[in-house]
């Protein structure tokens, strides 16, 4: 994995809630609600995600102009890193190594809480879709909707978004037992306004001995890329394809994305290096991403995703090239 930029990784109901007054909404028409805001609303605030022992606070300002969409996330804890995000563009700027990582915005996975995608109809294919309880979530009335996988190869969720606006205040995936994988929630956050535009620009100054890697991908037709499954996943289908720098004349990787509009699985393809046949193939799970590695004629083929290890396994098990 280690061509993958790293802005691409950044990048249970309530119990004894108050009876608030039930808010109207079906639970699809609620989750159109929660794609539109996290991505259309002007906010600012902090939050904090938790992945088994890993706790971490970031802070994040988000503005929607006539130029487009404006976004400064900031981690507060250990190493700085900024996430930037211009229309498009994402910059991840990491100090302590005086780098900056360029990618594009278009396929990536979102920053909580623009983390639904906005035509989210298709859902109800893969999940249970209820609504919860109306609680309190940063000072704010907050609906619980709970998705509820219909088999094993995708994970459960629970989302609580602002009555008013529909911006996601919390979200957190569960696995079958209904542990907890990972979760995000606002600590504190002002929803609509003006943000203003200090908040959104870097509080560093990339100069001279800064290094910066271009990792953008380029698109691809779907049937060009030479690769496929000999067995489709039920749920998953492929969303996009494209190409991505290895770097150091290392060429291109070929990145593929299978999802069910909600859990997604990459797979990337690169020629394998010495020593990859030796070591860290296999799965391995590093937070609420599980990774899988196999070799295939010359190739390191690499699968990841916030899904159960046995869908990561059998997406890394069936890519093969077209017409073997």
């Amino acid at each position: 994995m280690r061509f993958l930029p790293a802005v691409l990784w950044f990048c249970a109901l309530l119990a004894g809630a108050p009876a608030y007054a039930e808010a109207p909404l079906d639970p699809l028409s609620w989750l159109g609600r929660v794609a539109t805001a996290g991505q259309r609303l002007n906010y600012v605030g902090t939050f904090v995600y938790q992945s088994g022992a890993q706790v971490e606070t970031s802070r994040i300002a988000h503005r929607v102009d006539a130029d487009g969409e404006h976004e400064r996330l900031e981690v507060l804890d250990g190493s700085p890193r900024e996430i930037i995000r211009r229309g498009n563009e994402v910059r991840c700027v990491l100090p302590d190594e005086r780098t900056v990582i360029i990618d594009g915005a278009a396929g990536g996975r979102r920053a909580f809480p623009a983390r639904l995608p906005l035509s989210p109809m298709g859902l109800a294919e893969n999940y249970r879709i209820r609504k919860g309880e109306l609680g309190r979530i940063a000072g704010y009335e907050a609906q619980a909707l709970v998705l509820e996988p219909r088999d094993d190869l995708r994970y459960g969720h629970i989302l609580w978004a602002e009555v008013k606006s529909g911006l996601l205040l919390k979200a957190r995936m569960v696995d079958e037992r209904g542990e907890l994988i990972e979760q995000f929630a606002f600590s504190d956050v002002r929803i609509g306004g003006e943000v203003d535009s200090d908040l959104l620009k870097s509080q560093f100054a990339p100069g001279d001995g800064w290094r910066v890697v271009d990792a953008r991908a380029s698109g691809m037709p779907r049937n060009d890329s030479g690769w496929g499954l000999v067995e489709t996943l039920p749920g998953y289908s492929l969303s996009s394809v494209m190409q991505r720098p290895l770097g150091r004349d290392r060429g291109q990787a070929v990145h593929m994305v299978f999802s069910d509009g909600l859990a997604a699985i990459s797979v990337f393809i690169e020629p394998a290096g010495e020593g990859s046949a030796a070591a860290g193939l296999g799965p391995v799970s590093t937070g609420a991403i599980n990774i899988y590695k196999r070799t295939l004629g010359g190739h390191m083929i690499t699968a990841l995703g916030e899904a159960p290890e046995r869908a990561v396994r059998r997406i890394g098990d069936s890519i093969q090239p077209v017409g073997q």
